[in-house]
């Protein structure tokens, strides 16, 4: 991906781990495809040292599952899995990809994690946006493609203990988007390799499900998805403010 493409991509989602977008903010990607927007995701590293599955299995996999979430593009890096770092070259490959796909709004994951790759993940992508916009930025090419900085970025915040800025109503499309994590049977099968670290496919649905329920509870609708925003929010019309005060 050398060129920007001619029609850009209104929600680009980038997650440390093929199946990471799936968890926090697949409902949101459904949802947004479903308006008509572009979506796309951009994973960092191919699962190579993941307890279960190849990278190849997880390929074939997150192919399956983009095309579930009704995504435009979808395309890993070459960062290891396990030792995500936040280098200038690593930054560099994530700008090439975003002034190739010319994201609006960027969706990263919340920037404290137990994972390290899914906290480094959140501050590599915030200043590859920043990069991105540069336009004296030289290397791995990015000369050759012209400056853009997303106008939004937003934060997964799914698995973080903080209170959401914000929930996407998620509840047309939560089957759908269990269809497209179950989509990665290397991961999420009954097996004995990893059987103590994994949870049992049969409570996979039963969780997630509890975990959508109770973020669209808090906004008044049945499934949600939660983002945080780090700058406040601007409000036009108080009459049209959703959910409801008591």
């Amino acid at each position: 991906m050398t060129t920007p493409q001619e029609n850009p991509i209104d929600v680009l989602a980038i997650a440390a781990h093929r199946d990471d977008v799936e968890q926090t903010c697949g409902g949101t990607l459904l949802r947004s495809a479903a308006r008509g927007l572009r979506t796309a995701i951009l994973d960092l590293t191919q699962g190579e040292s993941g307890t279960r599955g190849s990278a190849a299995e997880r390929a074939a996999e997150a192919a399956e599952a983009a095309r579930l979430l009704g995504v435009t593009h979808r395309q890993a890096l070459d960062l290891p899995d396990g030792a995500v770092a936040n280098t200038l070259e690593n930054r560099l490959k994530v700008v090439l990809v975003l002034r190739a796909l010319r994201p609006r709004v960027v969706i990263l994951p919340y920037w404290e994690a137990r994972h390290p790759d899914h906290a480094t993940c959140s501050t590599l992508g915030y200043e590859a946006c920043f990069l991105a916009g540069l336009s004296r930025l030289q290397g791995l090419g990015v000369e050759a493609l012209p400056p853009h900085r997303p106008f939004k970025i937003i934060y997964a915040s799914l698995y973080a203990d903080v209170r959401p800025s914000f929930i996407v109503d998620i509840t047309p499309y939560i089957e759908q988007r269990h269809a497209s994590l179950m989509a990665y049977q290397s991961q999420y099968a009954n097996q004995p390799q990893g059987g103590a670290l994994f949870v049992p496919e049969e409570e996979i649905r039963e969780r997630t499900f509890a975990e959508a329920r109770h973020y669209g509870l808090l906004a008044g609708v049945k499934y949600g998805e939660p983002f945080v925003q780090r700058e406040v929010g601007l409000v036009d019309d108080l009459t049209f403010i959703p959910v409801q005060s008591i």
